[in-house]
């Protein structure tokens, strides 16, 4: 089977530094798959990705060494699978708050005996390997969200759940529920549980991953974090685009962008 090189820099205590895909396009996915990221997130819960096309840019960033990963509207075993039998090599499932739904997840990512993912791999034969069910186990990533005050307090007992390979930070949900406004870079409440919440995936081997950009990568990396986003496809489009009109109208020439 495929390895997932992303879980090999993880084992090995690397940072890795991924993407995020919310605009519905196989192309685009395979522009930022060309970048040389470790790993790139679909997101099919908040972008407005929907299933085909995600297959398809699925298929674009399997044309590379790029990992992808999907993360799914919820946590729900049906489109969990469906997206691992499409090729994911790793979900990222919102909103686990309790062990039981870190349970769940792990159950929906894993066959039997370790957990109840029905078979099928339909496109992930292909594109990962003909022995895709007996290496599958291994080389998936399970990747609960913890983006509650809830699931803080429970922190410890969901990453003591077998299966688990990483938990990934959403800073706008943890920001609201703690009273904050929505932001990635909240002090505070946020800032403590930022810190708590690496120090306790050291604690118990688990990856820590969180939703940032390029200029917080740094301090997250710091931190303890090993799965850090750093940009997105539909943010470095508006940036890269708003940069060049920019540079015309304050200079009145153009920018240094080469286009063919």
């Amino acid at each position: 089977m495929r390895t997932n090189t992303v879980k090999e820099k993880w084992a090995r205590g690397e940072v890795t530094y991924g993407g995020w895909l919310s605009v519905p396009s196989s192309f685009s996915a395979e522009v930022m798959a060309h970048q040389g990221f470790d790993w790139l997130c679909i997101d099919m819960q908040h972008g407005v990705v929907d299933y085909q096309l995600a297959v398809t840019m699925l298929q674009a960033i399997g044309s590379t060494a790029t990992i992808p990963i999907v993360r799914v509207p919820w946590n729900e075993p049906g489109i969990i699978g469906k997206m691992l039998d499409a090729g994911a090599m790793g979900v990222i499932i919102p909103m686990v708050n309790s062990v039981e739904e870190a349970r769940a997840a792990v159950a929906a990512c894993r066959y039997y005996p370790d957990g109840a993912r029905s078979y099928g791999p339909t496109r992930a034969a292909y594109y990962a390997g003909a022995d895709y069910f007996a290496n599958a186990n291994r080389e998936i990533a399970c990747i609960p969200m913890i983006e509650t005050k809830q699931a803080v307090e429970r922190l410890d007992d969901i990453l003591a759940v077998p299966g688990i390979d990483a938990v990934y930070v959403g800073p706008a949900d943890l920001s609201i529920t703690l009273g904050l406004p929505p932001g990635m870079n909240n002090g505070g409440a946020f800032e403590e549980a930022r810190v708590l919440i690496a120090k306790k995936c050291a604690g118990r081997g688990v990856t820590p991953g969180i939703h940032a950009n390029a200029g917080l990568a740094a301090k997250h990396a710091e931190a303890g974090y090993r799965m850090i986003t750093i940009s997105g496809d539909a943010v470095a489009l508006a940036a890269g685009a708003a940069a060049d009109l920019r540079a015309v109208r304050e200079t009145g020439g153009p920018s240094k962008a080469v286009y063919g």
